[in-house]
């Protein structure tokens, strides 16, 4: 597993590990946000902050895709870069996705460090090695597991995120509770604890489940609770809508959404149920769901990328802190789900 640091300590083994490594060329990806936001206190603590070549993409999950990778791999190559080359992922979700992507593949790997600047980066998609770009809308159908050499996790990023962010990585913390450690999704609904001491129990918690399975052959499936349906409709909504969901806003839906399906079928109780639906729905605004919108995302389900064999496998609970992978639905229930949630 990658080595995680945080705070003052990150930048302390950033600086060794660059003075150890002996890199040809050094790069930073960011985005047009973090560039303003937090290239300039990461390049602070850089000895020699002139050695980093700085790229940047467009902000937002619609740039994540195989041509902002190619232009990326391109420039790469127009600056000499070679597989003793390091990329620093410095962005949310997006960037250390595509940045771990093109890492991964340009000269078949150069090593890459994340530092994820938003919540949701830091405790999801910054962690574990999962690297990737969409297909269209489809998300995250092209890409690799591989571990970056380091993940730097700096809090005082938060500072520059609004609410809407922030609540937008709550929701894959949420998730880490429910599917892991039921304590732990109880202080997250007391609204009471530390919150750097939460992100860091998060990131344990993946880190934990990452470590059993790398590969996702069993294990680490149960981190995809509530995105079977939420990926599905980040799509939708990303497809047909004016305003685009966030990936957490979506999740949040698909685990209300799975956790009725977990009732119906794998044993979580009525109670339970209720508790998160409740919990989840005062944190966060109900969407709306047209019958056209409920059809194209059953259609949606197809394409997600835990299937095997024609068969749509979702991770369910069989109680809060306890998950079971690869169960079929059928698909007459997903309707129901879809009526209980309008109803919770």
């Amino acid at each position: 597993m990658s080595p995680v640091y945080y705070n003052e300590e990150a930048f302390a083994a950033l600086a060794e590990w660059i003075s150890t490594q002996h890199y040809s060329k050094k790069f930073i990806l960011v985005d047009e946000n973090t560039k303003k936001l937090c290239l300039p206190v990461l390049q602070a603590k850089l000895s020699d902050p002139g050695e980093f070549k700085i790229l940047e993409i467009p902000a937002g999950e619609s740039h994540k895709n195989i041509q902002v990778s190619t232009a990326l791999w391109q420039y790469l190559s127009d600056q000499g870069a070679d597989r003793k080359s390091l990329l620093i992922n410095l962005g949310g979700g997006v960037v250390t996705d595509i940045g771990g992507f093109v890492a991964a593949t340009f000269r078949r790997g150069i090593h890459f460090i994340n530092i994820p600047t938003s919540l949701l980066a830091m405790v999801d998609a910054a962690i574990g090695g999962k690297t990737g770009v969409d297909l269209g809308v489809l998300k995250n159908q092209v890409g690799v597991i591989l571990q970056p050499q380091l993940i730097l996790v700096i809090t005082n990023f938060l500072e520059t995120l609004p609410a809407r962010q922030l609540a937008n990585g709550k929701a894959e913390m949420f998730k880490h509770g429910l599917i892991h450690d039921e304590a732990y999704w109880s202080e997250m609904i007391r609204d009471n604890g530390d919150p750097d001491t939460q992100i860091m129990r998060s990131v344990e918690i993946k880190n934990e489940i990452v470590a059993q399975d790398f590969n996702e052959q069993n294990l680490r499936k149960i981190l995809n609770f509530g995105h079977t349906l939420g990926h599905a409709i980040e799509s939708h909504f990303l497809a047909s809508k004016n305003t685009p969901l966030f990936h957490g806003e979506a999740i949040i839906a698909g685990m209300i959404l799975e956790g009725y399906l977990s009732h119906q079928l794998t044993g979580l109780d009525k109670h339970q149920l209720d508790e998160m639906s409740a919990a989840l729905n005062q944190r966060y605004d109900k969407i709306e769901f047209t019958e056209n919108d409920i059809k194209a995302i059953s259609d949606l389900l197809k394409f997600d990328k835990k299937n095997t064999h024609g068969h749509i496998n979702f991770v369910l609970l069989k109680k809060i802190g306890e998950a079971t992978i690869d169960v079929n639905v059928p698909g007459n229930m997903i309707h129901r789900a879809f009526a209980y949630y309008k109803e919770s």
